[in-house]
């Protein structure tokens, strides 16, 4: 079955790259990253023709988180060109079609494998009742969808207003952490790991919130993002007094 969902993500973000290709904007796959775990969280619920209710609440909110992220990207991305990481690779990547296709849709495709774990999980082996890990996945992942879902809506506020132009939004959620929606976004898939817990060897599966922590706070996330904005007087006031990833704490 693991074998199922891998062959599915290949053939998913094979197509998500063609669909670059013709639009001549590898940026595009952002909207699409959200998608494809409702693809995987759908295909391997329907594989249980007597779905138990673990299965149903974790295919919902995959799909609820999945379904609000891509929409944002979306309007967040509508009308702007290429995102400036992506267009800062094709100007200086060789062979950037096959590197493109390997480093930027296939890798995603890997940590989306990853990623993705407990739900999977879940909706292959889950046959225990609910119980406290339901519980603390279902408050984890509320605080974390809350979390990035208002982190975002603040900031395409802020980036609305014209007086706002070239400067940093540093109120509301973004007063507590400099990427509160990453932390969100973490928060999530820690909920998704805990509701694996119940099931025999489902710790395995915390290797998904794991590997999103550490890709959002040191790898793809936090450091990309902020190397934009190195050495501006405003930002590096900032990032002294506000925390990088964690709220309130300076050191994460």
């Amino acid at each position: 079955m693991f074998t199922e969902i891998a062959l599915l993500i290949l053939i998913y973000m094979s197509f998500v790259f063609v669909l670059a290709l013709i639009a001549k904007d590898n940026s595009i796959v952002d909207i699409f990253w959200g998608l494809g775990f409702i693809l995987i969280a759908i295909y391997s619920f329907i594989q249980d023709t007597e779905p138990d209710f673990r299965k149903w609440i974790v295919t919902f909110l995959v799909a609820l988180w999945g379904i609000r992220l891509s929409v944002h990207v979306f309007l967040r991305n509508r009308g702007k060109g290429e995102d400036f990481r992506y267009r800062q690779w094709r100007e200086t990547w060789k062979f950037f079609i096959l590197r493109s296709y390997v480093q930027i849709f296939l890798l995603q495709g890997f940590f989306m494998f990853i990623i993705a774990s407990p739900v999977y999980y879940i909706n292959f082996y889950s046959k225990e009742p609910l119980g406290f890990w339901d519980t603390l996945g279902l408050v984890l992942f509320g605080i974390g969808f809350l979390f990035e879902a208002v982190a975002d809506y603040q900031l395409m506020s802020f980036k609305k207003k014209p007086g706002n132009q070239g400067k940093i939004i540093t109120s509301g959620l973004w007063e507590m952490s400099r990427h509160p929606n990453y932390f969100g976004e973490a928060l999530v898939w820690w909920g998704f790991g805990c509701y694996a817990m119940n099931l025999p060897n489902g710790w395995m599966t915390l290797i998904s919130p794991l590997m999103i922590t550490i890709l959002l706070r040191f790898v793809s996330g936090v450091p990309m993002l902020e190397k934009k904005y190195e050495g501006r007087p405003d930002w590096e006031e900032y990032k002294k007094s506000t925390a990088a990833f964690i709220p309130f704490v300076k050191f994460l």
